[in-house]
């Protein structure tokens, strides 16, 4: 008589296993939360050497891992951190081993468009994937040819479908007739499926970059936003410079009031307390990365942050079970 079929040989992985890295503690908790799951413990020590070491409570042989860490600033701690995490679930004979990386350091070197110098976003995607992850998982990118880096399968995400919907239903039926404001021509086709999901119109700062330190000159706007509330979109704020110019360049061609929408809160050097000085009604992100108090602060009256963690953790469930993803934006 054939042996008695158990429920787990039918599993292609073990159980779904969430680890936190110490820049993405709340968003892992928030998803395992809502997977109705506990965080795995394990211990991340930083010696007197700078040198990091990672240690598991507990076995994953065999297991479906989850590493959750975003890879913001600062930016070579979290990702050595996450690289050697995923190095001892992999040594650990974890089954297979996603990384979920909200959001994704070095993107902006995607190419090399000038002499001598890196593709250091394909470097990071080689060192995911020789570190030991099977999959990866991120939001967002700089550039949509990121993906083409990583040889391991993978999902690309995106959150501006959570931005949409937190505005459809909170702040849309309030606006005067709304516009979508797009920070560079560069950003033209997601902002015009940013305007097209909210029904808007749309228009652009056209502005040249100069030099290699970031900074860009807004010089006009293509499109209308003279007595109109103003959505600015971009998938990133930085050191908060062409999203300021973008919303003075708005203010001189008559824009009522304007909100700002963007995937990711990086906000380097002083750019809380530059959006805080900007004449903005509000500031609408996410939580890829978390904004440390004395980031919050300036801004706090003006800011809502959108979780992403329901989009991750049923994206993470799907994928534990074999089910599409597109499913979920109706793809």
């Amino acid at each position: 008589m054939a042996a008695p079929r158990h429920s787990h040989e039918m599993k292609i992985y073990g159980d779904i296993k969430i680890y936190a890295g110490t820049a993405s503690r709340d968003l892992a908790q928030k998803i395992a939360d809502y997977l109705q799951l506990n965080v795995c413990s394990h211990d991340v020590i930083l010696f007197p050497n700078d040198n990091l070491f990672v240690k598991l409570h507990s076995s994953v042989r065999g297991q479906d891992v989850y590493v959750i860490q975003t890879t913001s600033a600062p930016v070579q701690h979290n990702l050595m951190e996450l690289l050697i995490t995923l190095q001892t679930l992999r040594l650990d004979s974890a089954a297979r081993i996603t990384a979920v990386v909200p959001y994704l350091a070095y993107a902006r070197s995607d190419k090399k468009d000038q002499p001598r110098v890196p593709i250091t976003a394909r470097l990071v995607a080689d060192m995911i994937e020789v570190a030991g992850a099977d999959r990866y998982m991120t939001i967002d990118p700089h550039a949509g040819q990121i993906q083409g880096f990583f040889s391991i399968p993978g999902d690309v995400l995106t959150a501006f479908h959570l931005l949409i919907e937190h505005i459809h239903s909170q702040l849309l039926p309030t606006l005067h007739n709304p516009v979508v404001l797009s920070v560079d021509l560069g950003f033209a086709k997601k902002g015009r499926n940013f305007a097209e999901a909210l029904g808007t119109p749309i228009a652009f700062i056209e502005k040249r970059r100069q030099g290699n330190d970031a900074k860009a000159q807004a010089m006009t706007i293509i499109g209308e936003v003279a007595g109109r509330d103003v959505l600015v979109v971009d998938d990133e704020v930085d050191t908060g410079g062409s999203i300021a110019q973008a919303v003075q360049t708005a203010k001189k061609h008559g824009a009522r009031d304007i909100y700002l929408v963007f995937t990711h809160p990086v906000l380097s050097r002083n750019a809380a307390e530059r959006l805080s000085q900007l004449p903005i009604k509000g500031i609408i992100t996410t939580d890829t990365i978390p904004i440390p108090p004395e980031k919050r602060q300036p801004i706090a009256d003006r800011l809502t942050i959108v979780s992403v963690a329901p989009m991750l953790a049923e994206v993470i469930l799907r994928a534990h079970e074999g089910r599409s993803v597109g499913e979920m934006f109706n793809e």
